[in-house]
């Protein structure tokens, strides 16, 4: 029980939040974000879990059970917060799902997985295009791990509780998110590369020159050693 309060702790969740809890199981985390939040969204696609779910929520009005898959959900319209201990084989899936569209209301969360995806999406400098794009709008914490034993039943992985928080000053538009996403996707397509061989596939050598210095790297460095900050400024000069 220890572990679940940190877990809603850590989404700072308050009687003004709707939070949005992915997989809610048995209801265990959804017990104390009743007792917290202003509206709680539980998504379970078990019949098992969802005939345990209402049992245990019985006379919790502010509590919305929805019988659903789980990338299937609409996520709410309003601002929201994430709260959830997420099944891992869908892990990658789910955070596309909340963090590729910078436009929609998620404003921060806490979100339990399997520890190895918490360190990869993490990293001060990610390999992967679309997690080095989430760190354009959201400051992506790894909180601390968490050993299997602390499941019932335990998982075969050791787990990770993540921390999510949108940027109030986002590193790139909103509304440039496709572009960014795109050259991203090109410039991290062999993490290895240097430097100056992805930019000279972009722009003309006296602009590469302009940009390496702007961001303060070495021609030979390889292109997974940038960080997010760094990756928003070679775009931004590319847009202009």
């Amino acid at each position: 029980k220890r572990l679940l309060k940190e877990i809603v702790d850590k989404a700072d969740v308050s009687v003004r939040d709707t939070v949005l809890e992915l997989g809610a199981g048995k209801g265990a985390l959804t017990t104390i974000l009743s007792e917290r939040a202003d509206r709680v969204l539980a998504v379970e696609y078990d019949q098992k879990c969802i005939e345990a779910l209402q049992w245990k929520l019985v006379g919790s009005k502010n509590v919305s059970v929805l019988h659903q898959d789980i990338m299937k959900v609409a996520l709410p319209t309003e601002p929201f917060v994430v709260v959830s201990n997420i099944p891992y084989a869908i892990t990658t899936a789910i955070m596309k799902m909340l963090l590729n569209n910078p436009k929609n209301k998620l404003q921060r969360g806490a979100i339990v997985m399997e520890k190895g995806a918490a360190k990869r999406f993490t990293s001060v400098s990610p390999k992967d295009a679309y997690v080095m794009a989430w760190h354009m709008w959201f400051d992506i914490h790894y909180e601390r791990g968490i050993s299997r034993s602390s499941f019932s039943p335990p998982p075969k992985v050791d787990s990770a509780l993540v921390r999510i928080v949108r940027k109030q000053h986002p590193l790139f538009p909103y509304k440039e998110a496709k572009t960014m996403h795109d050259f991203l996707s090109y410039a991290l397509n062999n993490p290895r590369a240097p430097l100056d061989q992805v930019l000279r596939g972009i722009f003309t050598a006296p602009q590469a020159k302009k940009v390496r210095q702007a961001i303060g790297v070495k021609p030979e460095t390889p292109v997974a050693m940038l960080h997010a900050r760094q990756w928003a400024i070679v775009c931004d000069a590319m847009v202009r």
